[in-house]
């Protein structure tokens, strides 16, 4: 398994951006699909976006297209969701996920990291 260390996460105002990072440990970074996910109070995680271990393919829940963007950096073992235009109801713990097969959902994933913690408001 690979280890994974969020960060980021912040209070900011509506509209306003963030990003996110995921640090992932070991050297097979390249091998593993990674994704992002988000739990608010009292709600299930939900997924957020995921990309492909060639970073070609990238997947977006309906609620944050357009809004946020996920990225890989391979050099640093590293994957970033920016997140723009953010509105209060994108507040929760976002979670970083790995895993070897593509990541749609939470049920299947192999690695977690620890959350960071995500405020809009203002």
């Amino acid at each position: 398994q690979v280890q994974l260390v969020e960060s980021g996460g912040a209070l900011v105002q509506p509209g306003g951006s963030l990003r996110l990072s995921c640090a992932a440990s070991g050297r097979t970074f390249s091998s593993y699909a990674m994704g992002w996910f988000r739990q608010a109070p009292g709600k299930e995680r939900e997924f957020v976006a995921s990309i492909s271990q060639s970073g070609i393919s990238k997947y977006y829940a309906d609620s944050v297209k357009g809004r946020f963007t996920i990225s890989r950096e391979y050099a640093k073992n590293t994957v970033y969701l920016q997140m723009n235009s953010l509105k209060p109801e994108d507040t929760a713990v976002y979670y970083c996920a790995a895993d070897s097969a593509r990541i749609t959902s939470a049920t299947t994933i192999s690695s977690w990291g620890q959350g960071t913690q995500v405020t809009v408001s203002s």
